[in-house]
């Protein structure tokens, strides 16, 4: 155990004071493995060390302190009774020691303290809080510092744990990213709107209907439609409205404002109450990878694990069309 302490003292900013430490350490471990083991030659075996070493770094550890601590014979070694009142006071210090690091290793095993995380305005708020409730209803210790918005925001700059995002990612040298699922989308309309406008069966003739598209930093983002042959494509179409916001845009659809791509996680219950329909133009497609975000300069907290797991777990369990999602791991 003391091998290991000895191992893992970290550099005190000042090489002089960080050598001094580490040579009294040295000392400290060296008499006390003698008194345990009974002679410098086992010391130094269960140290891993020479015999010599072993006999030096208590002689300077005796030169250090003015006193002697052992009586050395050429058969046994010997607690002076100066020596026996430093061995008590080493014992006590060595248990603090060890206290200290089993608690550090306890607390990087408990879920606890604050996790700041940054989720998309409706995704978030649909599909990730609930799971956030969850994980924090299970672990009494952690506290969430929950932000929403659509804009790519910096982690380290803004002190934030984790971030969920959709779509691509992009290609961030300094985080670490899992994949936590896949976004579908599919092109849909209230009931009402298709009756008074008809059902369009081709690409070609969404140009003759109202479409409603998201817009993001004041540009409709492009739909997707896969064709019978597998090949996804993209296209821009020339909407009558746009919306900057996801919940806002499916609203609208569900009243009947025109047709509109929307995800599946956000669309999923008014396609189950029949509040919205598919129209059949192609199948779902896949717009890109759901993904969670740490700052790759940061362990992997258990408070970030957790959560991380969850959503991986939730979005396995989510049934085709709330969340048909796969899952992969990557490193960004």
């Amino acid at each position: 155990m003391l091998r290991r302490i000895l191992r893992t003292v970290p550099p005190l900013g000042i090489q002089s004071v960080s050598l001094n430490l580490h040579s009294h350490l040295q000392g400290i471990s060296a008499f006390v493995h003698s008194v345990e083991t009974g002679s410098f030659t086992a010391a130094a075996a269960r140290m891993g060390v020479s015999k010599s070493a072993t006999g030096k770094s208590v002689a300077r550890l005796e030169e250090r302190l003015g006193i002697r601590l052992l009586d050395r014979t050429t058969r046994s070694l010997n607690l002076t009774a100066e020596g026996q009142t430093y061995y008590q006071s080493c014992l006590k210090v060595l248990e603090e020691l060890n206290a200290a690091e089993a608690l550090l290793a306890s607390r990087k095993r408990v879920v606890s303290g604050t996790l700041r995380i940054n989720l998309p305005i409706s995704f978030g708020r649909l599909c990730v809080m609930p799971v956030l409730e969850e994980v924090a209803d299970r672990n009494p210790d952690l506290n969430l510092d929950v932000s929403f918005t659509d804009r790519q925001v910096d982690l380290v700059e803004e002190g934030i744990d984790l971030v969920v995002r959709l779509g691509d990612p992009g290609d961030h040298a300094s985080l670490i990213g899992r994949r936590i699922g896949t976004q579908r989308s599919i092109i849909c309309a209230a009931p009402s709107y298709l009756e008074r406008h008809g059902r369009p069966s081709a690409v070609e003739e969404l140009a003759r209907h109202d479409c409603l598209a998201f817009a993001k930093d004041g540009r409709p983002l492009p739909w997707a439609v896969c064709g019978p042959d597998g090949l996804v494509r993209s296209f821009v179409i020339q909407p009558r409205h746009t919306v900057s916001h996801g919940e806002a845009l499916r609203d609208a659809t569900v009243n009947g404002l025109g047709l509109a791509y929307l995800s599946t996680w956000l669309a999923a219950d008014d396609l189950h109450s029949g509040r919205l329909e598919v129209v059949p133009i192609a199948t779902p497609t896949e717009d890109g990878p759901i993904t969670a975000l740490w700052p790759r300069s940061r362990d992997m907290a258990p408070k970030v694990r957790v959560v991380v797991d969850a959503l991986v777990e939730a979005f396995i369990r989510s049934s085709p069309p709330a969340r048909e999602q796969e899952q992969h791991e990557s490193a960004m």
